[in-house]
């Protein structure tokens, strides 16, 4: 029998919408991927966990073509009508993450992680390494901040606590760091708190 989570439900994570609890949102794109969108080459990018999709709009008018995927009807809503405001064109996938595949196998050429793998319950990790190596193109990049850092694993989430070496030991076989480091830009909840790694996929 496969065992089913609270933060498995998409009602769960509506709730919090519904009630204004949302601490995750920023009310706008994150710093740190607006900073790193101008170097970066565009190309198909996947914002999974996307929230009210502030990233997703911000990388479609810097020239991504830009897939954004939740399954909270609320966040769903919320990008659609962004989206609408800021005349851009986003792939708007309403799901659980784990079920991208197989229709988006070898699809990505990155994939921004921020807040979506601390949200899934820790017995989940693998299958969320699995699902991001699987849609990701051979070379493609995972560009993940790793959070919350300063909360135990053990501890009731979401979100859920990890460490630097959970997070590298889960991304050790078929993946190479290409960069890592505590950004300035983190925004002030949250420095020293998430590290900025990017895994490029071998």
């Amino acid at each position: 029998m496969k065992l089913t989570f609270k933060e498995d439900n998409s009602q769960f994570w509506e709730d919090i919408y519904l009630e204004d609890d949302a601490g995750w949102d920023l009310g706008g794109p994150t710093p740190i991927f607006e900073s790193m969108a101008d170097s970066m080459s565009p190309g198909e990018l996947c914002i999974i966990g996307c929230g009210k999709g502030y990233d997703a709009i911000m990388f479609a008018q810097k020239g991504f073509d830009v897939t954004a995927v939740d399954f909270a009807s609320s966040a769903i809503n919320a990008l659609e009508e962004l989206a609408n405001e800021n005349d851009v064109n986003i792939q708007i996938v309403q799901k659980d993450i784990f079920s991208l595949t197989p229709e988006h196998i070898n699809t990505f050429d990155y994939i921004i992680e921020q807040t979506c793998f601390c949200a899934i319950n820790p017995s989940r990790r693998k299958g969320y390494e699995q699902l991001v190596r699987k849609i990701l193109k051979p070379g493609g990049k995972l560009i993940g901040l790793w959070f919350p850092l300063d909360k135990h694993p053990d501890e009731e989430g979401p979100p859920f606590g990890t460490t630097l070496k959970e997070v590298k030991s889960l991304f050790d076989n078929g993946w190479k760091i290409v960069k890592e480091e505590f950004p300035d830009l983190s925004i002030e909840p949250r420095k020293g708190r998430e590290k900025l790694i990017i895994f490029k996929k071998n």
